[in-house]
């Protein structure tokens, strides 16, 4: 259970970066406010690459070897389907 309010949690703090930034961005903000626009910002980000951090160390482990190896390849964009540029 705690997995997926983990990728629930992911998406609520990139989604309410997302928010900071558009305000920030806006320019409308005063001094003060867009002081914690920021500090709150620079929270969200640690918290979501910390969340990709563990999604990264569990890819890893799902890709080790029997024999402790790890497997590792490139991320082929050219074949990918979604990739029509």
């Amino acid at each position: 259970m705690a997995r997926k309010r983990n990728a629930v949690d992911f998406e609520k703090a990139l989604s309410e970066l997302e928010e900071q930034v558009h305000l920030l961005e806006s320019g409308s903000l005063p001094l003060e406010e867009a002081l914690k626009a920021f500090e709150a910002g620079i929270k969200l980000t640690r918290e979501c690459q910390q969340a990709l951090t563990e999604a990264e160390q569990k890819v890893q482990l799902l890709l080790e070897k029997a024999d402790g190896s790890v497997e590792f390849s490139d991320f082929d964009t050219d074949n990918d389907p979604s990739n029509n540029a």
